[in-house]
Parts: C-alpha cells; structure tokens; sequence
C-alpha cells in the first residue's frame, strides 16, 4: 500500500482514477493503439478524427495498416511513436477504403498506410504501396519517409477528411 506525506497526494490519487474510470486520460495515453475501423467516431459530433479516403489499390489482396502520429519531428514515423493503428483485409470497395482515426485532442497529425500485398508482415519495398496524408511522392532517395511538413494535417474539435493516394514502386 503507499502512504502519501503530501495533504494534496490523495487528491492527485484520486483525480487520476476518476478520469481513468471514466474514460479520459491524458494524451500520452494514446500511444501505440490498436484499434477497430468504427466509422462512428468520425460523426460530427464526435470529437476531433481524421477521416481517411484511401484510393489507389493495384491490388485487392493482403492487409493494410493505417498509423497516425503527432506531426513532429520528434515522433513522425519513429519506432514506437504512433498513437493509432488500424489493421485489416484489404477490401475495397470501387477501388475505396474509407477509415475513421481518432486523435487524442485537437493538434496537428500525419498518417501512414501501407498495403502489404502478399500479407506477409514485412515492407516489400518493389510489391507494397503506401501513402501519407497530403500525398507527398516517395522514392527511393527519400526512403519512403517524407518530411512531418508534407504530411501535417491540421485536426480542430471535430473530424476533418482527407484522402491518400496509394504509391508502389
């Protein structure tokens, strides 16, 4: 059990368990989730998303998986350094795969999608697509990591929409 010597210990206590039990917490909290594509969230009622169009698609097998991060430069497509993640079939529908991101709080983000072809669970750099949002090229100069500047989406209170157009080598 810990003994708390502050008076004001057992406020702080109790004031992170309230808003544990009740769903908020703090934005570090985000980090690194894998979450289900519910549409829902992406109301315009429900708080700040970004609504992604992805179109593109050579091909209409394997997985695609949907990352976002804050857009700095500190955590832009670092290792372990996304908040969301959504992972599933490939299955589009009119060459469309529409996904719902949650972001913790009004900010500014970026996404990445790949689309591995053969389902395999690695980057096929000369087989798999992917995209970013704001569609900056990738190549091979730039190994696939364009700058946190091409990317940055600015996201209010509530859902913004944009669309990535899917790239393969």
């Amino acid at each position: 059990m810990f003994k708390f010597y502050r008076k004001g210990s057992a406020f702080v206590l109790a004031s992170a368990c309230v808003a544990l039990s009740t769903g908020s917490t703090p934005a570090t909290a985000y980090a690194k989730q894998a979450i289900s594509n519910d549409m829902s969230r992406c109301y315009s009622t429900s708080g700040p998303a970004i609504l992604i169009e992805i179109r593109g698609f050579e091909k209409t097998d394997g997985r695609i998986r949907v990352q976002s991060y804050r857009a700095t430069k500190d955590e832009w497509l670092e290792k372990g350094r996304w908040l969301n993640r959504i992972e599933t079939d490939v299955k589009p529908a009119n060459g469309v795969m529409r996904f719902c991101m949650p972001v913790p709080s009004a900010g500014s983000y970026g996404i990445a999608v790949r689309h591995d072809t053969n389902n395999n669970g690695k980057t096929d750099i000369w087989k798999d697509g992917g995209g970013f949002s704001n569609n900056p090229k990738a190549n091979l100069f730039n190994l696939g990591k364009p700058s946190v500047g091409k990317v940055a989406v600015s996201v209010g209170s509530r859902p913004t929409s944009i669309a990535i157009q899917l790239q393969y080598m």
